[in-house]
């Protein structure tokens, strides 16, 4: 993936998390500390793991 990271509205990105390049995250989305996020994140949704997973 390439290109820059988008994030939505009212986003919480956990210490350590990492967002690859290309990611779009969606308003109201948790991104869990430690998660590794690779591909889109939907709105609304926690993400935890690696690979993140909801």
């Amino acid at each position: 993936m390439s290109g820059d990271v988008t994030v939505g509205n009212r986003v919480f990105i956990g210490v350590g998390a990492v967002v690859v390049p290309g990611c779009v995250i969606g308003d109201d989305a948790v991104i869990a500390a430690g998660a590794v996020v690779v591909g889109d994140v939907p709105a609304g949704v926690t993400a935890k793991g690696v690979p993140a997973r909801w």
